[in-house]
């Protein structure tokens, strides 16, 4: 029975690629993984993208509007935040991948996550967790209004950040597990691979599309209770679903800690600077093909890259101590998690405009004519529904029709490069910043001719749509291929660290985000001046400083092409298929 559910060869009814289940064993490939566990797992991220984002989307109207902050305070406070959920995805992978494994780690915390929806949705439903109620009729200027005490600002933010722990532990995991139900050493699954984070990522936007139509107006017109009860009731259900497919789960074995390994190859290596290497790659460390088998993993072979870390390698007498001597698959994984930090730091400048056009574009609406008919308003934080909408059909797009074309042209399985694909989105990114200039300056050209208009601009909130159109097309090519990108290029036993790294940029980049926005704030009011960013927008000069962040974008964009040109890609499990298995794969590439 097994070999009619597997192939002609026994062994090929298992995973090739050291999979396992809970208890350790070996898994068969016809009754775990694939796309039938991935149906759980992406159906989760569906409803827990709408409960993050349910609380994120709208969260810089909540600190305006009912706990009384001004606009740089406010939009500081969301940066902080998100970078922090984002930054403690290192902490989620670090357990993951040294000691517990994704599922058991992303099990830990979803429960931390659930208990900080709970408390965040009671700090927004008891009156005496809020200062009084304030008419505003401008909701970027609160200064008139009685200020939240330290006990109900130490309640809300308590909350806010057992979240990003939470959401720190199951991010950078539930991805990798989603990916990790495919064996590249499988022809039809690894075809499959190469789609899974495109649909990932489109369930991620149906979930924010939900949050950021619904939730917002709910928020924003019923209740703040409601708005963050139906996100916390919306975790819940997708903690139900994931682990209702459990049994379909494919796992990883922990492999040790990512960062005491490659401490160890860089502190061997440093201590044999002056040693010579031998011309031999053979003559280096290296443990037996069995210890790796024994482990789930794979050697890797030396590159002549990074050559000064082979030196870790080389045997000096006879000492085995791990700090003085790595084995070379060992020095290879570190080599491919360096080789990533340059393009993580290319990053750091788009994670920057997307921390700060979700808060600045948000407030921008709030000045705008938002009534469509005589008694419905459209809340600000819903304009964000036409970046999940433009970037659900450019991923739609992209899957199936530019890869196919592509992929003709190119021979490229996946159409075009993992780079390649960042650098397009790149591209978009800076447009995006020029567009939100060159609206801004209209808006304020219109807000001064109508002075006295109550701080309202008799302009449609419409036209801030260009700006969030093309920014779902940017994320649909930088967004993607970032995910993409660092969990294929970081080593088999480090997946949920090189997951972490996409997320990192995004940490980084909020409180980079925060720091610009401060600075620019101060630099430009000194001796006198009125300032770029102030409380009430009208007055301020934003094109000015979405100026700025195109020219930011621009630069960025140059570092990441000497990037790219310096950057080696690691040889994917791939290679290992034999020629037949290959020819197989790209029949079932053409069949699409």
């Amino acid at each position: 029975m097994e070999e009619a559910n597997g192939s002609d060869s026994g062994s090929s009814i298992f995973t090739k690629d050291g999979s396992v289940d809970l208890k350790g064993r070996p898994v068969l490939r016809s009754k775990r993984g694939g796309w039938t566990a991935c149906y759980f797992i992406v159906v989760y991220e569906l409803f827990e993208r709408m409960a993050y984002y349910g609380i994120s989307s709208n969260l810089v109207i909540y600190l305006t509007k009912k706990l009384h902050q001004g606009t740089v305070t406010s939009s500081n406070n969301v940066t902080y935040w998100t970078g922090t959920a984002f930054l403690s995805s290192i902490l989620g992978a670090y357990i993951a991948d040294a000691h517990l494994g994704r599922f058991r780690t992303f099990s830990i915390f979803s429960v931390v996550y659930f208990l900080g929806m709970c408390l965040l949705t009671a700090a927004v439903s008891f009156p005496s967790l809020k200062p009084p109620p304030c008419n505003i009729q401008d909701i970027a200027d609160a200064r008139n209004c009685k200020p939240a005490s330290n006990l109900q600002l130490g309640i809300f933010f308590s909350a806010l950040y057992i979240i990003a722990l939470g959401t720190g532990g199951t991010k950078p995991n539930i991805s990798t597990i989603g990916a990790d139900q495919f064996d590249e050493f499988d022809p039809k699954e690894r075809a499959d691979k190469i789609s899974f984070f495109n649909w990932w990522m489109f369930s991620i936007y149906l979930g924010t599309l939900f949050a950021n139509i619904m939730l917002v107006y709910v928020q924003d017109n019923i209740s703040w209770t409601l708005g963050y009860g139906i996100p916390t009731i919306g975790l819940a259900i997708s903690l139900v679903i994931f682990y209702a497919g459990t049994s379909f789960y494919r796992h990883k074995v922990p492999q040790g800690s990512p960062f005491t390994k490659m401490a160890r190859v860089l502190v061997a290596a440093m201590r044999k600077c002056r040693v010579n290497l031998p011309k031999d790659s053979l003559k280096l460390y290296e443990l037996d093909s069995d210890e790796y088998m024994k482990q789930k993993r794979f050697k890797i072979p030396s590159t002549n890259s990074m050559r000064f870390l082979n030196k870790a390698a080389i045997v000096v007498g006879t000492s085995r101590n791990p700090w003085k001597l790595c084995p070379v698959t060992h020095i290879e994984e570190t080599k491919q998690m360096l080789r990533l930090i340059p393009v993580l730091i290319a990053m750091f400048i788009p994670s920057t405009m997307t921390a700060q056009v979700n808060t600045l574009f948000i407030k921008q609406g709030t000045t705008l004519n938002r009534h469509i008919g005589p008694h419905f308003q459209i809340p600000p934080a819903s304009l964000a529904s036409f970046t999940t909408i433009s970037m659900l059909i450019t991923i739609f797009l992209y899957d199936r029709f530019f890869v196919r074309i592509m992929r003709a042209w190119t021979k490229n399985p996946r159409g075009i490069t993992l780079l390649q694909r960042i650098g397009v989105g790149l591209v978009f990114d800076a447009m995006v910043m020029i567009v939100a200039s060159l609206m801004e300056k209209k808006r304020l050209s219109v807000a001064r001719e109508n002075p006295n208009n109550g701080g309202r601009v008799p302009l449609t909130i419409f036209i801030l749509l260009p700006q969030f159109v093309l920014m779902g097309v940017s994320e649909a090519f930088l967004v993607v291929g970032k995910i993409d990108f660092f969990y294929h290029q970081a080593p088999e036993g480090m997946k949920s660290l090189g997951t972490a790294y996409s997320l990192v940029t995004y940490g980084v980049g909020s409180f980079l985000s925060s720091f610009l926005l401060s600075l620019v704030a101060n630099i430009t009011q000194r001796n006198g001046r009125k300032g770029w960013i102030l409380n009430n927008l009208n007055a301020s000069h934003l094109d000015y400083y979405y100026g700025l962040l195109s020219i930011l974008s621009f630069c960025n964009f140059f570092f990441f092409l000497i990037v790219c040109r310096f950057y080696v890609y690691k040889t994917e499990l791939f290679e290992a298929l034999t020629g037949e298995e290959k020819e197989e794969l790209q029949e079932i590439q053409n069949r699409g």
